[in-house]
């Protein structure tokens, strides 16, 4: 199984001395922000830097850039760049939302936010949209569209997301920022929530953040020797001509219970590998 992408760190476009300090960080993905982190007077100088830098990278494997929703002028600079890796698009509402992206930026993958009761609803339309490589869920915009004052009010819409992503073959998506820098323990038992409820990985808006979200996504022992295990035995049952397999503590599995144990070694892997997990 490829190694999922488990922390995208937000970079302000409007500035690029953080710029190459993302990309030396334990992230994954660096996304640079057009959106949010810049404010309306800063969004000129935010494209100008943002073009400048990906222009002069060999390398854009782990650069995305999340623009602002129906931004003709942030498309047009991300158009004549060669080698865009993805682009994330905010309050994505619908498919023609993400095909006028696709328009303007031709054969680009993108990441759909779906931040709106609108976007929640057409999930599994956006999720089957040419170009679209992933979901997510941008719980601000959306708490104060749906009036949510807490968690439980978000259950349903992070459920339909997940499965939206899942029927159309798309990754398990990631999470929502924590915004609450502060709060190391509470984004550790966010991410144990999320991981629970099929989301793999998190969005970051500080470096400092990237060794809880790790932790919060990494598989206990138990469940990396249990994920092991059942592959052993799935392996020794096929090899011995049968379907259905009996681990040594007893329990049944058959082939479909592969996909999930391969995740969990996969995360496992990925996160022994990475320079930011906690020790």
């Amino acid at each position: 199984m490829t190694a999922p992408d488990l922390v995208a760190l937000y970079v302000p476009g409007d500035r690029p001395a953080l710029f190459d300090k993302a990309l030396a960080s334990p992230a994954d993905v660096v996304i640079l922000d057009l959106e949010d982190a810049v404010p309306a007077s800063g969004k000129d100088t935010a494209r100008a830097a943002v073009a400048s830098w990906l222009a002069s990278l060999s390398d854009r494997a782990r650069i995305s850039v999340r623009v602002n929703g129906g931004s003709s002028a942030d498309l047009a600079v991300l158009a004549g760049l060669p080698g865009l890796h993805s682009v994330r698009v905010p309050k994505t509402e619908s498919a023609a939302d993400v095909e006028r992206v696709v328009a303007v930026l031709g054969p680009v993958p993108v990441h759909a936010l779906l931040e709106s009761a609108a976007g929640i609803e057409a999930a599994a339309a956006i999720a089957r949209a040419p170009q679209v490589a992933a979901l997510a869920l941008g719980e601000a915009d959306l708490r104060s569209d749906l009036g949510v004052t807490s968690d439980d009010g978000l259950v349903w819409a992070r459920s339909r997301v997940v499965v939206a992503a899942r029927a159309a073959g798309l990754p398990a998506p990631m999470m929502s920022a924590w915004t609450d820098l502060a709060d190391a323990e509470g984004l550790v038992a966010s991410c144990r929530a999320g991981r629970a409820m099929g989301f793999l990985g998190r969005t970051a808006v500080h470096p400092k953040q990237i060794a809880s979200i790790l932790t919060g996504f990494t598989p206990a022992p138990e469940e990396v020797a249990a994920a092991q295990a059942l592959l052993d035995s799935l392996a020794a049952a096929e090899a011995g001509g049968r379907a259905v397999a009996v681990t040594a503590s007893g329990r049944m599995v058959d082939p479909a219970m592969i996909r999930g144990a391969e995740r969990v070694l996969a995360v496992h892997a990925h996160v022994r590998r990475s320079p930011g997990a906690a020790a």
